[in-house]
């Protein structure tokens, strides 16, 4: 494969709970496969869990484990909240105050690392408040990199996914590709609610992960990374040379 230039992206949700760890960690697997560096952070996360070296968040571990670049935890993790709140809820009972300009500065710390695929994390939706004057959107404009979302499959994703994507437009931001991700397993209808979203949204869909009957977390990821596809991606599409 051609040596190319390192990509970032920012991964964001059209909700909490709809998959982006889970997306964002597929993704690093499989450009592992392709040969490819990788490296996944979580700026911020909530509802994180005391361990032997202080708060430690699932989804930035879980990141570190499918990013082929080491870094210490706290850079793939600076900002990690107890409470499984809204951050700057969480950031309050701590007695803390989020800022969207410091948050840029841990992410270009970890974009110093130059992997061939970086991607960054948000925590929850596009708008999720992190003060009183700045949300996650504001982090994600700072670092001016294109944006993938996940849209959680169910009853009224069409509207959520639609949504999220007019926002992340209106703050200039470039939609560079979005996952269907199946959070409900009885979701009826569920091709003709992907084609919706596919026909009114202006990115190319990266795949549609079903519901995964995987038990282990790493299993899980496996399953997921092979439903998606990163062809469709700026920057990632085969050359001659690959």
């Amino acid at each position: 494969m051609m040596s190319r230039e390192p990509l970032t992206f920012f991964v964001t949700g059209t909700d909490t709970g709809v998959g982006k760890t889970l997306v964002a960690a597929a993704l690093l697997q499989a450009a592992r496969a392709r040969g490819l560096s990788t490296l996944g952070m979580k700026p911020l996360a909530t509802g994180c869990d005391e361990s032997p070296h202080g708060l430690c968040s699932e989804d930035a571990l879980l990141l570190r484990q499918h990013s082929s670049i080491e870094v210490p935890y706290a850079m793939s993790n600076p900002v990690s909240l107890r409470l499984p709140v809204a951050p700057h809820i969480a950031a309050q009972q701590e007695e803390r105050r989020l800022d969207a300009g410091r948050l840029e500065g841990y992410c270009r710390a970890v974009l110093m690392q130059r992997a061939g695929l970086t991607l960054i994390e948000g925590a929850g939706g596009w708008q999720v408040p992190l003060n009183n004057r700045q949300t996650l959107a504001d982090l994600a404009k700072l670092l001016r990199h294109q944006v993938i979302l996940v849209v959680g499959l169910r009853l009224g994703c069409i509207n959520h996914a639609l949504l999220t994507a007019r926002a992340i437009l209106a703050d200039g931001m470039p939609l560079a590709g979005w996952v269907a991700n199946q959070i409900d397993p009885d979701m009826v209808f569920v091709q003709d609610n992907i084609d919706a979203i596919a026909q009114r949204l202006p990115a190319p869909c990266l795949g549609h992960v079903p519901p995964l009957h995987a038990m282990g977390i790493a299993e899980r990821v496996a399953e997921a990374a092979a439903h998606l596809t990163l062809d469709r991606l700026s920057g990632l599409a085969p050359t001659p040379d690959d």
